[in-house]
């Protein structure tokens, strides 16, 4: 075998029939039936310098295209009919019939005729993705690997007996996905459940349990009541004020740091070297129930400005969500954007399905991105500039999330108000002050190396991303707010803005409280300066709300009616408290009209006052969310996208027009 480039025999596809059960029936298939085709495959010649030849010869591609692609390559895994491919310049089906020339194997259609699960043995789930192959069939003493690259058969040679035959068949990529679920797919879906560890993980919270405390605490609450009446409610009166002091403060506090570092110079960079070559970029995008807004993701994604060959986008897709799978495969989904499929499993989470996607990531940075999104053009391109100037301890960079139909109404604008603030003022300032960065469920990016090493998301926690940046900060890495921008749809209706804010507050309670099982451990991995305000960060934003109702009693003090704090304040005392609450009230108007100041949230400045009461939903939500933790801890209320039109269109400046026009239509209805 020492002469020409030695032919890999060609095994026909076997759709829907069994395969051969003996030597004799493979021999036909197989050149050589006495000698192992590992070797063979070990000797074919250099792929790209073949398909060069072959793409030439078919005018498939000129000589230019062909070297631009080789040096794309570099710095990449990607074979050369990948980058081609991702660059739209072959088709799948054009690469697979060329690797067929160059190999001398045949083409198996997986999606008729799929693999045997008992086969899954033979091949490691982590060496079968990172080979795109699964073994398809056990023909005789022969294993069928199935790949869609032939080119890394050589690695799935080693990890399997010296002895044993190989034979192989190219399938296209898609199928090789679908194939891999049915062998791993139950495996890889119980790693991604408990993939977070132990000591950290929301898993173990039991409900019950959960549930006979916070019914004891009621219980000694009414027995305080009806003993001792008036010292209760102003204890917790009391109570309230201290926690709506301690979130003014912490508001503040990042207020302050967020105008400094406005003022001041740009964060340091690394004296380290950038990249030596562009990263690849995995983009997650979980969806479920999502069909409406699929195509219109796939039309914005297609936006980005990152070389194709660097952009690896992973489209989420439960099993148990048919619409959505159907929505995506109706469309022509680019070479660089794959769809994966969860199995079904509880917890049915946004968590669990990242962590099991991220077992088919092939980037260095990993990010996250919802069904409704819209990310600038650029905002790659910044990402990876901003992470090759930061030292390896930063691990994530968090952008801005906005709003693209903050028009719609009323709740809209108010809630594009408080992203305003949230992700343009406060995580900045609270970056600066040195403390937890909760991250958002969208446009964040982290080194993929940090991100395993912490243990990815914590499948149970409903507010996962929060989690992970508390998680980070105990490992000892740093976020960063990087000044990019993803727009996404805003809630417009009360009934889904308390759904999505109950599951937040929820998903804090739990991020809280599994944190604090032991609050010695946590002190020494965050410091005493990061404990202490991690207490306001997660516990006291829930609290604010929960306690919210006492503080609006004292609305109705200049009416003359009687408080239960008369006993125990004199008018003095109340002079005092009633500037506490303007200054908190008029702070975070403040706060509002100075994160609007970019040119396109200006129009929002007259309606920041309004942003106080509109919390009177969060109060609502804060109870539900405390309620569903004791009944339904790991419950996913699911957000609804496209119900208020933007989201389903693929251009932002569509959206743009959409929400001026109904806002034109309304002015005109009330004319009229």
């Amino acid at each position: 075998m020492d002469g020409d480039a030695p032919h890999v025999s060609r095994l026909p596809s076997q759709r829907n029939s069994e395969a051969p059960s003996s030597d004799a029936a493979l021999s036909p298939a197989v050149s050589t039936p006495d000698a192992p085709l590992r070797k063979s495959v070990h000797q074919t010649p250099g792929e790209p310098t073949r398909l060069r030849s072959v793409l030439v010869d078919r005018g498939l591609a000129d000589n230019a295209q062909l070297d631009a692609a080789e040096a794309a390559m570099r710095g990449t895994q990607l074979s050369l009919g990948q980058v081609l491919t991702a660059r739209g310049i072959i088709s799948e089906a054009e690469l697979l019939s060329a690797l067929t020339q160059i190999y001398g194997v045949g083409i198996a259609d997986l999606s008729t005729d799929v693999p045997d699960p008992t086969l899954a043995q033979h091949l490691p789930a982590s060496s079968a993705i990172t080979a795109e192959a699964v073994v398809w069939k056990n023909a005789g003493s022969a294993l069928v690997v199935a790949t869609a690259r032939p080119d890394r058969l050589q690695d799935l040679h080693a990890l399997m007996p010296e002895d044993q035959r190989i034979v192989t068949v190219l399938a296209a990529r898609q199928q090789i996905l679908d194939a891999q679920r049915v062998l791993y797919g139950g495996a890889l879906a119980r790693a991604a459940e408990g993939r977070a560890p132990e000591r950290i993980s929301c898993r173990s919270w039991r409900s019950d349990a959960l549930s006979r405390y916070i019914l004891a605490a009621a219980l000694c609450l009414v027995s305080l009541y009806l003993l001792v009446p008036q010292a209760l409610v102003v204890g917790l009166i009391g109570f309230s004020i201290l926690i709506y002091m301690a979130n003014c403060t912490l508001k503040f506090s990042a207020f302050a740091q967020a105008l400094r570092g406005a003022t001041g110079p740009p964060p340091a960079a690394s004296s380290e070297p950038r990249f030596l070559h562009q990263p690849t970029v995995t983009l997650l995008v979980p969806l479920l129930r999502e069909p409406e807004v699929a195509g219109a993701l796939v039309d914005r994604l297609r936006r980005i400005n990152y070389p194709r060959e660097r952009l690896d986008v992973i489209l989420v897709v439960e099993a148990d969500d048919p619409l959505t799978l159907a929505a995506l495969r109706g469309r022509s989904l680019p070479a660089w954007m794959r769809a994966v499929i969860v199995p079904s499993g509880s917890p049915q989470t946004k968590p669990r399905a990242l962590n099991y996607a991220l077992n088919y990531a092939r980037g260095d940075i990993v990010g996250i991105y919802d069904a409704e999104d819209r990310p600038e053009p650029d905002q790659i391109s910044r990402v990876v500039q901003r992470f090759g100037e930061v030292p390896p301890t930063v691990a994530c960079l968090q952008g801005q999330l906005d709003y693209y139909n903050a028009r719609h109404n009323w709740l809209s604008r108010l809630f594009t108000v408080e992203y305003a603030a949230w992700f343009r003022v406060l995580l900045p300032g609270v970056q600066r002050m040195g403390l937890v960065v909760p991250l958002g469920g969208t446009t964040v990016f982290l080194r993929r190396n940090v991100l395993e090493e912490v243990g990815a998301w914590d499948a149970h926690n409903v507010t996962e991303d929060a989690e992970l940046g508390l998680r980070l900060t105990r490992a000892g890495y740093a976020t960063e707010i990087v000044e990019t921008t993803t727009f996404e749809e805003a809630n417009a209706a009360a009934l889904p803005w308390i759904k999505q804010r109950s599951r937040w507050l929820k998903g804090y309670l739990m991020t809280w409280g599994a944190a604090m099982r032991r609050p010695a451990v946590l002190r020494a991995e965050l410091g005493p300066w990061r404990f202490w305000w991690l207490q306001i960060q997660f516990g006291g934003a829930v609290l604010g709300f929960l306690t919210a109702p006492l503080l609006w009693s004292f609305m109705l003090k200049p009416f003359g009616v009687w408080h239960p704090m008369d006993v125990v304040m004199s008018p003095f005392a109340y002079g005092v408290l009633a500037t506490i609450m303007l200054t908190g009230l008029f702070g975070s108007v403040a706060i509002s009209i100075y994160a609007c100041r970019v040119a396109h949230l200006r129009h929002l400045r007259p309606i920041t006052p309004l942003v106080e009461p509109y919390y009177l939903f969060g109060t609502i939500a804060a109870w539900i969310g405390l309620f569903e933790l004791m009944a339904r801890p790991f419950f996913w209320a699911k957000t609804t996208h496209g119900n208020f039109g933007a989201a389903k269109l693929g251009n932002l400046d569509e959206t743009v027009r959409a929400g001026d026009d109904q806002l034109r239509c309304a002015s005109s209805r009330r004319r009229t």
